[in-house]
């Protein structure tokens, strides 16, 4: 189970049998949208997945999902607007006439910024409309489609920076209140900048947590613009394909799934697949070909982890989307490693890639069993990961926040150990090696660590080594 499954806890899925089931199905992220629910659901569910982990021994990532800055129409005055092509709408914050219907907006900034002749988009992009006219307090919407209006839709505006906060009043509020019940990552939406992401590691660290790992979604088009410097911020990223479909040309979506990919792996940050991957899944108890074709094209880019939405949150079948997602990741990955060629750095790579490269190419040559590594912040993990090796992955940590992160990464089996009157790394990973009952007597693992003498300070990964488990 090299690529990492991530479900979304919802009202299909949030009992502790359940969790159960999905846990041993394949699941090793839970999700929790802070667009939904409430302390008293999550606290609840975070209880219950700490039970799960503690029957099963392994180990379970909590992550919460903050609501971010979605722009959304107000409630209608009525239930619905048919809508007809050419037809005309008033989008303001308050009626002023009967003239045109009205979708009440409270974004009064947003509509400041609109001119005549920009585009927007409803309903996750299954309604188009043009600004028509700009009269101040609001402006009139031309139809480009056929559909219908219901109150609370999303709304966005393609190819057009919105100077709106990352982080909302809301999210704040919800940071606290998952940080008091103990989440092990947050995943900030609607990233533009790196600013952002710098913003909301400030409110951890006021907040006590600094350590808890950043997922930043990337789902408007200036993060696009943005992405390397993004990236260098953030732990890991997510390509949002739902709004990120909305704000580009969805015939782009492919190819900027591929480039989001593709510098992550560069930069040896974990990356995420989300939004649509099982979508049938959520009424039918098997994907189409297309759905499959989907989900492991995302594995054979790169990608870290594949993401479930409304098929585990409030789909009929949560349980077999999961079986069925693990199956597809199996088999693409079978695929990729067949063909997988270990590549080697480019010169103007740091030290730690270069030493990740080589553990995985003596890993290759010597026929090892596993690679073991020992990481004080999960960044060794994550360069070992980035070269894809056909060997297992063990890391061991210090940290459970960064055993949390490191469970981000693929290929990655991330432990927990102690601290011990034993200062040295390489002693410890030793330690793990003899003990560990899945590592055969007689086999060679290779050993990453840093090993400086006791009274120097630890300075990172420095050694690479070869060792044969006794009998």
């Amino acid at each position: 189970m090299r690529t990492k499954i991530i479900a979304t806890i919802g009202p299909s899925s949030a009992n502790e049998e359940k969790l159960l089931a999905l846990a041993k199905a394949g699941v090793n992220i839970f999700r929790l949208n802070f667009s939904h629910g409430n302390k008293d659901f999550f606290h609840s569910v975070i209880s219950a997945i700490r039970n799960v982990q503690e029957k099963l021994g392994i180990n379970l990532t909590v992550l919460q999902d903050l609501s971010g800055p979605k722009i959304r129409i107000g409630t209608l005055d009525v239930d619905s607007y048919q809508v007809q092509f050419g037809d005309v709408f008033y989008l303001g914050k308050e009626k002023v006439s009967d003239t045109y219907p009205f979708i009440p907006f409270e974004y009064e900034e947003v509509i400041k910024e609109l001119k005549i002749g920009e585009s927007l988009v409803l309903a996750d992009g299954s309604l188009q409309f043009t600004v028509k006219e700009c009269l101040g307090h609001g402006v009139l919407i031309e139809s480009q489609s056929y559909g219908i209006i219901t109150s609370r839709k999303g709304l966005a505006i393609p190819n057009k920076a919105i100077n709106l906060p990352a982080l909302t009043e809301k999210d704040i509020k919800d940071l606290a209140v998952g940080i008091e019940l103990g989440v092990d990552a947050v995943a900030l939406s609607f990233v533009q900048t790196p600013e952002d992401v710098i913003l909301l590691r400030s409110k951890l660290k006021e907040l006590g947590a600094e350590e808890l790992p950043i997922v930043s979604k990337l789902e408007r088009q200036m993060a696009l613009d943005n992405l390397d410097r993004i990236i260098e911020e953030s732990d890991m990223i997510m390509v949002a394909r739902g709004d990120l479909g909305v704000e580009c040309s969805l015939s782009l979506l492919p190819s900027i799934q591929k480039r989001i990919i593709k510098a992550c792996n560069l930069a040896a940050k974990p990356v995420i697949v989300a939004t649509q991957m099982l979508l049938s899944m959520v009424h039918a108890n098997r994907p189409t070909r297309a759905e499959v074709t989907d989900v492991a094209n995302a594995v054979l880019d790169g990608a870290d982890c594949v993401m479930l939405s409304e098929e585990t949150a409030m789909g009929e079948y949560p349980v077999e989307t999961v079986s069925y997602m693990r199956k597809i990741t199996a088999q693409a990955e079978e695929y990729f490693l067949t063909n997988n060629i270990l590549k080697t750095p480019e010169y103007s790579c740091g030290l730690p890639e270069f030493l990740a490269y080589s553990a995985c190419l003596l890993a290759e040559k010597a026929n090892a069993h596993a690679l073991v590594v020992h990481s004080r912040s999960g960044k060794s993990a994550f360069y070992l990961s980035s070269c894809r090796p056909k060997h297992a992955v063990y890391a061991l940590t210090l940290s459970k926040n960064v055993l949390h992160k490191m469970n981000f990464a693929w290929g990655v089996s991330p432990y927990f150990v102690k601290d011990s009157q034993e200062p040295s790394h390489l002693v410890r990973v030793q330690d793990f090696v003899d003990e560990f009952a899945l590592i055969p007597h007689g086999a060679k693992i290779v050993f990453t660590v840093g090993d400086q003498p006791p009274h120097l300070q630890a300075q990172g990964t420095n050694l690479v080594k070869i060792y044969t488990k006794q009998a």
